[in-house]
């Protein structure tokens, strides 16, 4: 049986137990299908953004690849869980952003059907080295599959959904500019400054930097596939997103650690497309452009703006490196990502809707 908590926030909270979750797997094994689904996601998050946070450190051999991966795993895992209890602001927006409708059991199957699509897209960006947005992949996917159970734009709610855009626009902006202006006050503030010993300093704050930018990851895109975890959780106990508030610690830990693992286990392959073949950085840009990505992202993360981690760090890492030389930037690299991005959301869309339909018919 669920324990019901008081109405608080946005939402009802219910408190739910790993104990009663594991009975409610045994009641409903869809459920767990369901799970298995929403946490290939959350592992595919892992390995395809990791080199978000670590790629420019190892890249100015400021550390090692497998220090700076396990910095990252620790950081994502600490940054999940730390973060859920100072705000759910993300996870708000995720849970309001769409409406599966009043079948509870369509909606468990189209939710199913959007985490099976985002798995094959994200799968298939890790394998051609392709530093895609996840996060924009799970909002396509619930999206389109919001859509095909509702059958129309009833299964959107645009003003939580703008907020996608918002968040787009602000993480580029903030991103590329906050870059920019950080490399040029470092420029000019050490211009008098022995080189080797800049270098070395820079080198140590750029690896802070860089697990800065891991925890604001875990926290971000932590909180947005949590929410479709419970979001499958509430579907199966026959609630609606709109009652969704707050996380139990047990799926905090379990989503944690998936990441982490994830994290572990991809991190290698896109490290070289972002650190660098993107921008040949220096060990000051590096932690310029972490440190506008991690202020960034806790800005958009406090105020519930959905960002993709990929495109923060990316912008910041343009903004560093054109801050000394436009040049140095690889803007074909650059310019492919821009295209992934772009083909992401009705990509995923498209995904999820048709496998959605297909679901529907099959379950």
């Amino acid at each position: 049986m669920l324990k019901w908590a008081t109405q608080r926030g946005k939402g009802i909270n219910f408190v739910i137990s790993f104990q009663q979750f594991l009975g409610m797997l045994q009641v409903n094994p869809f459920l767990a299908i369901v799970v298995v689904l929403v946490l290939g996601t959350i592992f595919v998050n892992g390995a395809t953004d990791a080199a978000n946070a670590i790629a420019e450190p190892i890249g100015t051999r400021s550390i090692s690849v497998n220090a700076a991966i396990f910095m990252s795993v620790v950081c994502n895992f600490v940054g999940l869980v730390v973060m859920s209890f100072i705000s759910t602001a993300v996870a708000d927006t995720m849970s309001g952003m769409v409406n599966f409708g009043g079948d509870t059991h369509a909606a468990l199957i189209a939710l199913a059907a959007a985490t099976v699509g985002i798995v094959a897209w994200g799968v298939g960006a890790w394998v051609f080295g392709i530093p895609t947005s996840e996060s924009h992949a799970l909002i396509a996917g619930l999206t389109g599959a919001a859509l095909a159970v509702s059958g129309d734009l009833s299964g959107v709610n645009m003003g939580e959904w703008m907020k996608v855009v918002y968040g787009l626009i602000f993480s580029s902006i903030a991103g590329y500019a906050a870059g920019w202006v950080v490399v040029k006050i470092i420029r000019n503030a050490c211009r008098n400054v022995d080189r080797r010993r800049a270098d070395e300093i820079f080198g140590r704050l750029q690896v802070i930097g860089a697990a800065g930018v891991a925890l604001m990851h875990g926290a971000q895109d932590g909180q947005k596939f949590m929410s479709t975890a419970m979001l499958a959780i509430a579907l199966s106990a026959g609630m609606q997103a709109s009652d969704l508030n707050g996380f139990p610690l047990w799926i905090e830990v379990l989503c944690a650690l998936t990441m982490a693992i994830g994290t572990a286990v991809g991190g290698k392959r896109i490290i070289k497309k972002v650190g660098m073949e993107m921008v040949q950085m220096e060990k000051y840009q590096g932690f310029a452009s972490s440190v506008s990505a991690t202020v960034s992202l806790f800005v958009a993360t406090l105020t519930g703006l959905p960002v993709s981690t990929t495109h923060a760090k990316t912008a910041a890492i343009m903004g560093a490196g054109a801050a000394k030389d436009v040049r140095s930037v690889n803007w074909a690299v650059a310019k492919e990502m821009v295209y992934t991005w772009v083909f992401t959301f009705p990509g995923c869309g498209i995904i999820g809707f048709v496998l959605a339909k297909l679901f529907l018919l099959v379950f």
